[in-house]
């Protein structure tokens, strides 16, 4: 995936989740945060940030931040970008066949999930969830407690029963990376129902992903430590 009308900024302060100030070249600027997370290891002083410009009038702020440079990462915090990138590396032909037809945000019980993927006789649900979450090159998610993660795990299993295919995919937003694994500090029933699931046959997958001040793109896989 691309972003147009990238540029470099400096990160200065996020009094709210939804919001950031970053200096630009124009100055002092107001940003939107697109991921809601804590993000606090990544989101630190005068941190370099890449930021979109958007000149829509209707919007009240022209930029959304979009990447952050943390050690040797380039970091890519958009909490959209995942879906995005997954969709194109499916219809590239990966997991399943080309021909697959590929359906996004599809309902089944009582959650909606990123995919839903016929191709030919099999039938399978995919949940996806970004991790921007490292530390000494191990990753782990989630970042805060997500009672939502639980409860998609939860019905993952559910479509097993019910004779379908499960995948559940970190989306690992930089590269390389070690392994990754379930922050059971921060929310250990999480972990619980991804080692529950992946014993009932849910496949627990996680990809890197190269990263570059305008792009996005799945490549290899990551190491799943239950």
């Amino acid at each position: 995936m691309k972003y147009l009308n990238m540029e470099q900024a400096r990160f200065k302060e996020r009094p709210n989740r939804f919001i950031a100030y970053v200096q630009t070249a124009n100055g002092r600027e107001i940003c939107h945060v697109k991921n809601t997370g804590r993000c606090k290891e990544l989101l630190t002083p005068d941190a370099v940030v890449y930021v979109q410009r958007n000149e829509n009038p209707a919007r009240k702020t022209k930029l959304d931040l979009i990447g952050v440079e943390k050690n040797q990462y380039l970091v890519n915090m958009d909490s959209q970008a995942p879906n995005v990138a997954v969709k194109e590396w499916l219809q590239a032909g990966n997991l399943f066949s080309e021909n697959a037809k590929i359906y996004s945000e599809k309902t089944y019980g009582d959650s909606r999930f990123d995919f839903y993927i016929e191709d030919g006789e099999r039938k399978a649900f995919m949940e996806v969830k970004g991790v921007t979450l490292e530390i000494d090159g191990v990753c782990r998610f989630p970042d805060a407690p997500t009672e939502r993660g639980v409860k998609h795990i939860r019905e993952l299993m559910k479509c097993i029963e019910d004779g379908y295919e499960a995948y559940i995919l970190f989306v690992i937003q930089m590269s390389p990376v070690k392994y990754l694994e379930p922050n059971d500090v921060t929310h250990k029933a999480f972990g619980d129902a991804l080692r529950e699931a992946a014993k009932m046959g849910v496949h627990v997958m996680a990809r890197d992903c190269r990263i570059t001040t305008d792009s996005m793109e799945i490549m290899n896989e990551v190491e799943v430590r239950l």
